[in-house]
């Protein structure tokens, strides 16, 4: 019932951003001191690039140069499923590839505070028969497939994509990876099922590398295909089909020599990296996602999950680091499946060795999601000769807690592997508690203590979120003017600002 009502709020024509006080939020201060000084201007384009081994959400800015250069990171809060890309409604993923965001896809009445839809599943997904919906952007820490942020960074992330459409930028691109495509990462996880897949979107994140530009992304043949260009003696531009065969296209010269190059040293470090014995990342254990160490670190039993961090920062090193953000009480950090780690066998010492494919040239379009009629930003779309669609996140489910009893009567070597487990995705566990426990007892009689009351899970964690969310960023300065930019205006002129549009 009430994912009917917010249904109803988001595809009704009488919800306006000018009323909207959360998706009307300004850009900080210290984010405009940071386009200032990286020479871009408030309204120029915007791309976006999610990775989920770092657990990190990039937003990138188009310079007066032309080009994009990063202009924030942000710590992602919790992403759910496993690495890899989605394949099913309810697989509990978050999808990985490229997709386009535009104005109706922005959802001011989110129950998740603010989101985007990324658009999964795109022309490429739908080819393969992959199903699944309402796969978002959004704040509260929660995630069932998606990418959660806090409040705050989502206030952020959508003032960005919000000037972007008032400076002219039709779509913005959003990019999923499930790591970096660096030659490690790959080394670490070249046996994975996953790796056709995760080769041929590294060829767009390649793209993007070379030429610090959008990349233009179409799909025929069920594939990628980046910066396809029609032929010097074709009279029209390409026609492009997910599920046909691929028309005649080019890709521009200099883009594929740079790619070529970078790909030739990217395969030279993978080869010595798999030939020092660069060891094999364990595959799935069962553990529903990951955050980023810095949430993490504030939760109790907080784990990072199929997440990493930064060499040498532990969980106690960030625990009085700043939190970029509200973490709600409810949060679900993930946890590790011990019964499905415990009987997996160990890591093999010698990996298999695979080879990899060479590289073939590509560049990237953006793909159209499914689109329905929707709210404000939806009738902006439609009058800027876009579609809508239906944008609204789901309820958070209630959170469960499941408790692991002890095995009293596991052989020996599994109990060994499980306490393996627990020290590895546990944070704070005590080795050496174990190796006391393990020690045999005196034959003294020794006294009996009372046993004491279990200690409750520290809740106090945060205070109930505000209507409206401060910046993340610490200024509080008043905005800079951006040269070339439209100067911030208070939430209730933003009808007038689309006047020119309407």
């Amino acid at each position: 019932m009430t994912a009917s009502v917010l249904l109803a709020g988001c595809d009704t024509d009488q919800v306006s951003l000018a009323t909207n006080a959360k998706a009307n939020q300004p850009v900080p201060p210290k984010l405009l001191a940071a386009m200032v000084e990286k020479d871009m201007d408030l309204q120029s384009p915007i791309l976006v690039r999610l990775f989920k081994q770092e657990a990190e959400l990039e937003v990138w800015k188009q310079a007066r140069n032309g080009q994009f250069a990063l202009l924030k990171t942000y710590p992602i809060c919790r992403w759910s499923g496993d690495l890899g890309p989605k394949v099913r409604e309810g697989d509990r993923q978050a999808p990985e590839g490229f997709y386009s965001i535009n104005p109706s896809q922005m959802n001011p009445q989110s129950a998740y505070y603010l989101s985007f839809n990324t658009g999964y599943p795109n022309a490429f997904d739908k080819a393969l028969g992959r199903t699944g919906s309402q796969l978002m952007v959004h704040g509260d820490c929660s995630s069932r497939g998606c990418y959660a942020m806090t409040d705050e960074q989502i206030a952020e992330i959508y003032s960005l994509g919000r000037e972007s459409f008032f400076g002219g930028q039709k779509a913005f691109q959003l990019q999923a990876y499930p790591f970096k495509m660096t030659p490690v990462n790959m080394a670490k996880h070249r046996n994975n099922p996953n790796m056709p897949f995760w080769k041929m979107i590294k060829e767009g994140y390649d793209h993007f590398e070379v030429t610090r530009q959008e990349p233009k992304v179409d799909f025929c043949e069920k594939k990628y295909v980046f910066d396809a260009a029609k032929p010097a003696d074709a009279k029209r531009d390409p026609v492009f089909d997910a599920s046909a065969k691929c028309p005649a296209y080019v890709i521009p010269e200099d883009v594929v020599a740079a790619v070529r190059g970078k790909q030739a040293k990217d395969e030279a470090e993978y080869a010595r990296l798999v030939a020092k014995g660069t060891p094999v990342a364990r595959m799935n254990t069962g553990i529903d996602g990951g955050m980023n160490k810095i949430f993490a670190a504030k939760i109790p039993e907080g784990s990072t999950g199929l997440s990493e961090g930064a060499e040498g920062t532990t969980l106690q090193m960030l625990a009085m680091a700043k939190a970029p953000g509200t973490i709600p009480g409810h949060v679900n950090p993930p946890k590790p499946n011990l019964d499905s780690v415990a009987s997996a066998p160990a890591p093999q010492e010698e990996p298999v060795v695979a080879v990899s494919a060479p590289a073939t040239g590509a560049r990237v379009a953006t793909a159209a999601p499914a689109e329905k009629s929707g709210g404000f930003f939806s009738n902006l779309g439609r009058k800027m000769g876009m579609g809508s669609s239906d944008t609204t996140a789901t309820t958070p489910p209630p959170q469960a807690t499941a408790s692991v009893a002890p095995a009293t009567t596991t052989p020996p070597t599994a109990a060994s592997r499980l306490k393996a487990a627990v020290t590895r995705f546990v944070p704070g566990h005590d080795k050496s508690k174990d190796a006391a426990k393990d020690a045999p007892k005196p034959a003294a009689t020794v006294a009996t203590k009372p046993a004491e009351p279990a200690k409750q899970p520290d809740t106090r964690l945060a205070a109930t979120r505000p209507a409206l969310k401060p910046s993340v960023a610490d200024g509080t300065s008043e905005a800079t003017q951006i040269m070339g930019a439209a100067p911030v205006i208070s939430s209730n002129s933003f009808d007038s600002r689309f006047g020119a549009v309407k």
